[in-house]
């Protein structure tokens, strides 16, 4: 992947612990942090969920084994205190000099949540990832005593220290497809991460939030179009358990987004569009794909950015020649990014 992605930004993503053995998956980790930094991709989503391991050992992995890779970890404020959050990046930040990014998520799937006593409503949690959100941006922006009250949230008079470099603030993402999830995003002036429409819909006049935005998305793209498909059936076969495990998922989540892909999915596919929805109806990942020929793929992407996506969080590639193909996508969405649509 070209590093001069001009109109876009690009992260890649951590495989999970779930999916690998014990034995294997530290090595994964890393192979996977070297492919995006070699590729040229920002940063790396590392996932936090119940099932999987903690996501800042990960990202110190990542900081250990990379030049300059930003790990962009996912943050759910049932599992810790903003101060614990903002003490990690600016300790992270004084040990190796590193950026790091947050996808702050207000968590979708009730049973997690309720494991652990969480029975706040959908839209609140987005209110209290808000008072959260701001607590961490204080600490880490300001050399003063830091308080706050809100309905959520109290903190006195705490310093954080070690102090963050400005130039190491965070990034931060919030993601949420909802409009709970959007004004999130606009009150703590985070980018607001989603899953795309297909790019007819946007054609159509589908709203894009005014705000900075991005979306997560997988991409397998070829020279030609039977060969994407090729490759795309062979990695997401279609499995009986996998969608009855996403029906039971389904039962279980107030996800906005989660509800709206499966809506999509219901429409039905072609293989003449490049929007699949399969891996996600089968439970193997939690986005949509674009599938096809480079010019197929990147005329899409190339939509995407004239709406005003300009980050773009790809699912786990399964090897370094896949972040090869994605990257000649971006290169022709990136140079005709002003296709009408």
């Amino acid at each position: 992947m070209s590093t001069n992605h001009n109109c876009v930004e690009i992260f890649s993503t951590c495989p999970q612990s779930s999916d690998a053995d014990r034995e294997t998956y530290l090595r994964r980790v890393v192979d996977v942090a070297r492919w995006s930094e070699d590729a040229g991709c920002k940063g790396i989503l590392v996932y936090t969920d119940n099932s999987l391991v903690d996501p800042w050992p990960l990202a110190q992995v990542i900081i250990q084994n990379t030049q300059a890779l930003c790990p962009l970890v996912a943050i759910q404020p049932i599992y810790m205190h903003p101060y614990t959050v903002a003490k990690k990046v600016a300790s992270l930040g004084f040990l190796y000099g590193r950026r790091i990014y947050l996808n702050m998520v207000a968590g979708g799937f009730k049973n997690d949540l309720i494991s652990l006593n969480d029975t706040t409503p959908h839209d609140q949690r987005y209110d209290r990832l808000v008072e959260y959100t701001k607590i961490i941006k204080l600490l880490l922006s300001t050399a003063s005593l830091v308080s706050f009250e809100g309905q959520f949230y109290k903190v006195s008079n705490v310093k954080m220290t070690p102090p963050l470099p400005p130039e190491l603030f965070p990034g931060i993402f919030i993601s949420g497809s909802s409009e709970a999830g959007h004004a999130a995003a606009q009150a703590v002036g985070a980018t607001a991460i989603m899953y795309p429409k297909p790019a007819r819909e946007y054609l159509a006049g589908e709203r894009v939030p005014e705000l900075d935005s991005g979306v997560r998305v997988g991409i397998i793209a070829r020279d030609e179009e039977d060969e994407a498909w090729r490759v795309a059936h062979g990695r997401f076969p279609e499995d009986r358990k996998g969608k009855i495990t996403h029906e039971l998922a389904m039962k279980t989540s107030d996800s906005s987004w989660h509800k709206q892909l499966s809506e999509m999915a219901k429409d039905g596919q072609s293989e003449s569009n490049p929007y699949w929805l399969v891996p996600f109806e089968n439970y193997k990942t939690f986005c949509p794909y674009l599938v096809g020929s480079y010019e197929c793929v990147s005329n899409e992407l190339a939509r995407y950015v004239s709406v005003g996506y300009h980050t773009f969080i790809l699912d786990v590639p399964p090897d370094r020649d896949e972040l090869h193909h994605v990257g000649i996508a971006f290169d022709r969405a990136c140079n005709r990014r002003s296709v009408a649509i």
